[in-house]
């Protein structure tokens, strides 16, 4: 260990773990630790079930009726995969996804009025929503052709709208779109947290309705992925790529120091050793000086021995809840798998309700996911601090993860990858020139 590296990763998270991943694919000496003996940090998967029930501190061993320990993979932090999304781009381009198989999610719902909905995102799954009256689903057609043909290069498809300037609530205003239409196309289909994009130049909403069709039109049921086995099988993916280009791995070791010298990071000190290196990548956890809260999420995660109501038996879903319907600032999400992507054990069902907590009872606040998905077998309840790094790390070239948001994909995690990326290499990431050097190595092509 005692070694000069160009990059010393902390931490296994999918964040890490990917960017680590192209550190090596660029030619970087990387050296990999983390001081759990598990992949994953924040965003493991929990496998046998007793660890998961150790870990929320439940007193006993789960009941027989949950099956094999063995047979559960339970995600800490519920995320799926946007079809057409950066994630998807970055397994493919990496070839990550040999080491992955996927299953689409069954469907994406929404709530009103205490009843939960099909997202209506298909031209003719939206004429036969029962969530729109007959004039506001020829309204919300016409709304959905625009965007399909909208491209931000050409002027000819604006139509009287400027995409860096015009406020989405000028654009729903144009095509006339109730309240309840423009909640589940913000939050159901641009996949907003909050209603602040309403003011904001509809270009990025535009193209994240865009993400939204293209992604649904690759498989059909619904534009969510989401690997079998659950989500540390992504950190475990992105890590073998890095060791097959000369990463190092090391699990279990203790992080005793990081070294400095003039304000930069010089090196990392782990069981009286020192490996050496010119930058540092970690997630908040190893740098508590660094970091703030910016807020906090809470997860609950529901075993249950029944699929949600009102959802067609879906061995797997998201449900959104939009935050006009139950009073609130932020949405509240649910997302649901099933023995059917090896993470629970027969006729078992995991769903687990996030969201970004506003008050002094979040438990209170995450109950209108929970109704909808009783009767719950067993509850574990986590609520995270939302941590941020205080600088960008230009000076001490330490670069530190975000923690992981409420939101129930993976889009804003890339973006906090290719932020990283940009700011330790000076330049923007480019998966055409990653796809370059791994044929440089492979030869192919």
């Amino acid at each position: 260990m005692n070694e000069e590296y160009d990059v010393i990763v902390l931490g296994t998270g999918l964040t890490e773990c990917i960017l680590s991943g192209i550190m090596s694919v660029n030619g970087k000496k990387v050296l990999h630790m983390d001081r759990n003996p598990y992949y994953g940090g924040e965003s493991a998967s929990i496998t046998p079930l007793e660890d998961l029930y150790k870990r929320f501190k439940i007193p006993g061993a789960p009941p027989a009726s949950m099956g094999r320990g063995r047979d559960w993979n339970v995600d800490l932090i519920p995320k799926f995969l946007m079809a057409n999304g950066q994630l998807v781009k970055m397994l493919l381009f990496t070839e990550v996804t040999r080491y992955l198989d996927f299953k689409v999610t069954e469907g994406s719902f929404v709530y009103k009025g205490g009843k939960i909905y099909k997202v209506p995102s298909t031209e003719a799954e939206a004429l036969a929503s029962s969530l729109m009256g007959l004039f506001e689903k020829r309204r919300f057609r016409k709304f959905l052709v625009y965007v399909a043909n909208f491209d931000e290069n050409d002027p000819r498809t604006f139509e009287g709208i400027d995409p860096k300037k015009t406020a989405m609530r000028e654009v729903y205003k144009k095509f006339d779109l109730g309240q309840d239409v423009i909640d589940f196309t913000g939050h159901a289909l641009a996949l907003y947290r909050t209603d602040d994009y309403l003011d904001q130049p509809c270009c990025e909403t535009i193209n994240r309705i865009k993400l939204y069709s293209e992604s649904l039109a690759r498989y059909g049921k619904s534009p969510y992925l989401y690997p079998l086995y659950g989500l540390g099988e992504l950190p475990q993916g992105f890590a073998r790529l890095s060791a097959i280009y000369g990463g190092t791995y090391m699990l279990n070791k203790p992080i005793e120091e990081i070294i400095m010298q003039n304000g930069k990071v010089i090196g990392v000190k782990s069981e009286g050793e020192i490996a050496r290196c010119k930058q540092l990548i970690c997630d908040p956890s190893y740098v508590k000086d660094r970091v703030e809260k910016v807020g906090q999420v809470i997860r609950v995660i529901c075993i249950l021995s029944h699929p949600i109501k009102n959802t067609n038996d879906a061995n797997s879903c998201q449900i959104i809840i939009p935050q006009n319907q139950v009073n609130r600032k932020s949405d509240i999400y649910v997302c649901m798998i099933s023995s059917a992507h090896n993470v629970a054990a027969q006729g078992k069902y995991i769903a687990i309700a996030s969201t970004t907590v506003e008050t002094k009872e979040p438990e209170k606040e995450i109950r209108p996911a929970l109704e909808l998905l009783e009767p719950i077998e067993q509850k574990f309840v986590s609520i995270s601090d939302l941590l941020v790094p205080k600088d960008l790390g230009t000076e001490s070239q330490i670069f530190i993860s975000r923690a992981y948001d409420a939101t129930t994909h993976f889009e804003t995690t890339c973006d906090d990858i290719k932020d990283i990326y940009k700011r330790m290499m000076g330049s923007e990431f480019d998966f055409e020139e990653m796809k370059r050097k791994k044929n440089d190595i492979y030869g192919e092509d």
